[in-house]
Formats: structure tokens, sequence, C-alpha cells
């Protein structure tokens, strides 16, 4: 069996969001799976629009994700002398040949064909057996075009689509270079994928009608065609292309945001495949289920809440260590100083199921690492003459009380019995003093990762305020 190549062809004209990520994500499972190899090929022949940046994000877009690629990145920039040398054969052995219509002409011939109903098109006046006898017209730089074959169909078996079949007659002659001499996209695809051995395409089905074409000229330079895969598109929510103008984020936005590089992944796959019913599952269950079978073939709609829901899910299953060490660059950039309160492994641990991301973590973890600061309606509400007393009885015991959670859960029990007040009475007091919120996880596990010293220190600090 010849061994499994895939690739990731992106054009850097533009942010990469989840929908073209995704289209990386596949081939590159593909290959994973079949031990085969995976090659990122950047197609930045549209120099105006291309840029450095657009090529940088994809990378570390890439990156971030885990798609390692094995040969590349590929410029096809850097390959115009290979894309020339093609051309010059392909017109020496008549595959190809020079077209001395005008912009202007073929303008004309189109607007006609429209009025008749017809399909606007170009009418091959310039093939060889058709221009005996034509002298090329000075001042016109000829486009070179692929002699098309006339009868026949094209016909392959779509992984994801079935079988289509597309008439030759439907096709015209395609323009592989234009009046410049720069070759045009789908003329350097078929030269790239024949270059790079490629064995499967594994792309979005906006690319389904160019595969006509790139199986003609592939086929007539001698190669054979890969197995092709066309993805549905990506919707949002309302229904509408996955785009910027839609409101799609780039892919690095959601990592900022705090995202799982691990949750994106398991909900790109399930957006576009499926494994019987399973939706949390690792990068290694993904690679060792995948199947060109599983695609979908009907567009998958974009639900931010699904991704939102799955991240959670996934930051549930971490490893709390782990968990942690993602966490720490997020505090930082709260803010806070992950050096100046407990280990964020436990921490992460005790709020993950509170929360989604890792962003809202670092937000809902800054009791732990700055001052607090209750507000005075808070202290108010709950720092009363009922329950100032119990809380001046625990800062007391706090001071050589065993730092576990169950002693800490009843010492909290006991001094609200002792005075006569419901257990929360204390709890909610004891969170306004200690985290400056009603609203944290179980006050003893919270009391229980902060050192002795702060919680006392707080404590002091808070009832000493008046109220």
């Amino acid at each position: 069996m010849t061994a499994v190549r895939t690739r990731f062809a992106p054009s850097p004209t533009g942010f990469i969001h989840l929908g073209n990520i995704r289209s990386a994500l596949f081939p590159w499972a593909f290959a994973r799976k079949h031990h085969g190899v995976f090659i990122l090929r950047i197609e930045d022949t549209d120099t105006e629009r291309s840029s450095p940046e657009a090529v940088r994000a994809i990378i570390d877009a890439m990156d971030w994700l885990g798609l390692d690629y094995d040969e590349g990145p590929f410029y096809q920039t850097e390959r115009m002398d290979r894309y020339r040398a093609v051309l010059a054969d392909m017109l020496e052995r008549g595959l190809a040949y020079r077209c001395y219509m005008s912009a202007q002409e073929l303008d004309q011939l189109r607007a006609e064909q429209m009025i008749r109903g017809e399909k606007p098109r170009y009418d091959g006046r310039w093939r060889p057996e058709n221009a005996l006898g034509l002298v090329p017209p000075a001042g016109v730089d000829p486009v070179i075009r692929f002699k098309n074959p006339l009868a026949g169909s094209v016909v392959w078996d779509d992984a994801v689509k079935g079988r289509i079949e597309i008439e030759n007659a439907e096709l015209d002659d395609l323009v592989l270079a234009r009046p410049d001499g720069t070759p045009t996209y789908n003329f350097c695809v078929v030269v790239d994928d024949l270059d790079m051995g490629i064995t499967h395409v594994i792309r979005g089905d906006d690319h389904v009608n160019n595969t006509p074409r790139q199986i003609n000229i592939m086929t007539a330079l001698g190669g054979t065609p890969p197995v092709f895969a066309h993805l549905p598109t990506v919707l949002t929510p309302e229904g509408e292309k996955l785009s910027k103008r839609h409101g799609a984020k780039g892919v690095l936005q959601y990592r900022d945001d705090g995202y799982l590089p691990e949750a994106v992944v398991n909900y790109l796959a399930r957006l576009g495949w499926a494994h019987g019913d399973d939706e949390i599952f690792t990068r290694e269950q993904f690679l060792g289920w995948f199947d060109l079978a599983g695609l979908a073939s009907s567009p998958g709609r974009f639900d931010p809440d699904k991704l939102r829901w799955v991240n959670e899910e996934q930051m549930k299953r971490m490893d709390e260590d782990e968990l942690g060490r993602r966490l720490v660059p997020y505090l930082a950039r709260a803010g806070l100083d992950p050096a100046a309160g407990p280990a964020p492994g436990p921490v992460a641990a005790l709020l993950r199921g509170r929360v989604a991301t890792l962003t809202e973590m670092a937000d809902a973890a800054h009791y732990f690492y700055a001052t607090i600061h209750p507000s005075p309606e808070q202290l108010a509400e709950h720092l009363d003459a009922a329950s100032r007393p119990a809380l001046r009885e625990l800062q007391d015991e706090f001071a050589t009380l065993e730092w576990t959670r169950e002693a800490l859960g009843a010492a909290l029990k006991a001094a609200a019995a002792r005075h006569g007040l419901k257990p929360p009475q204390v709890m909610m007091a004891m969170r306004v003093l200690v985290a400056g919120t009603r609203e944290t996880p179980a006050i003893d596990a919270v009391l229980a990762l902060l050192s002795r010293a702060t919680v006392v220190e707080r404590l002091a600090a808070g009832l000493a305020v008046p109220v």
C-alpha cells in the first residue's frame, strides 16, 4: 500500500478561523492514523493579499493546536521556476496552448452567451485545431490554457460526497498562466500535489468545482489523482458560512480567551465527524478512531455554547497539576502573582466545574493571589452583631487549629452552633472577610488552600472595620 501523504494548503490572505483550521485537522489526523506524512504548503501566489503576518498566524495556530507537520512549510512563490518548466513542457507536448483572446473579447463573449441563456465560458477559438490560419494579434500577451478533453467525463468517488461525475463538455479550457506568465491556482495545486506525492486531498467543499479540472490536468501530466474528501462548510448558528464578516474569531483568539487546545481539537473533530455518540475524547482516542467514513456529508453549525461546554469538560478531565500549569499565564495576564498564593494546581482543581475557560478561572482565583477589598455593602449585610462574635472566636481558633479542610469545616459549624446561628450565616460572612466575595467554592476548601497567616490577617482586617 502506498504510504499516506496529506497536506494542508492555506492561502495567507487573511486571518485563520475555526472553519479554516478544520481543513488542517482532518488531513493531519488521517496522516497520523496511518503513520503517514502531513505537509504544510502555503499557497501565496496572490502576492497583493498575502502577508507574512497571515503566514505566522497559520503556523502559530497549528502549533497551538498540536497539528505538527512533517514537511514544509513550502511556499508556492518559491516554486515559480518549477511551474514555468512544467508549462513549457505542456506547450511542447501539445497539452496546453497560447490563447490571444483579450479580456475585452472574453467579456463580450460571455455577455452574448448569457443573453442567449447559455453558460458563460471560453469557446476554444485558439485551440490549435480551431486556430488554423489565425494570426496572433499585435500587442496582446497571451494566456496559456489547458487543452481540456472535449469528450467523456471526469469521475471520482469522493470519500465524503460519494460518486461525482462531470461531463468534459461542461468544462472549458482552464487558464494555466496569466498574460504576465504567473501561474494560476488550479495549475500550481496540481504540480504541487504531483511533486509532493499527495495521496489524499481532504479539503473544503468550496473546491469541488476545481476538482474535475485538477484531475484532468493531473491525468494529462501522467499522474494518478489522489483520493478526494470534500468537507461540508462550517456554518454560523444562523446558517451563514462561517467567516470574519459573520462573527468568526481567529483561532488564536480562543487561546487568548482561555480555551484548551485539546478542547478546540475535540470540538472541531466532532463538528464534522462522529464516532458513535462520543462527545468528549482525548487526542489519542480521536486519532485511534478517525477514519474518512465518519466524516459528515452535511454542514456543521458552529455553536459557541457547545465549545464552552467541551472546554469545561476537558478541564474537568485534565490532571490538576497540568491544569494549574496552563492557568499560570492567565493569572499573570490578570495581574496576579502565582508565587503570592497557593500552588495553581489545587486552585485549578477547586475552581473547575464553576468556570468554562482559563480566563474565567484566573478571574475567579483573584482572592488566592491578591489583596482583597470587601465592599462596605457586603460587610454590612453579613458582618452583623450576631455573626461578629463567632468570627472573632474563629480568628483566635485559627491561630492554632490543624490546617485541613475537615478541621476548618468542623470549626465553622461548631462556632455557628455555639452562637445559635445557622452554618451558612457564618460561612457567608467568612467568604466576604477572607475572599472579598460571596461567590466561592466551599469555604472550608478555600480556607484550606490559603495559608493560615493569610486567613488570620484577613479576618483581623475585616473585623476591625466598623459597620
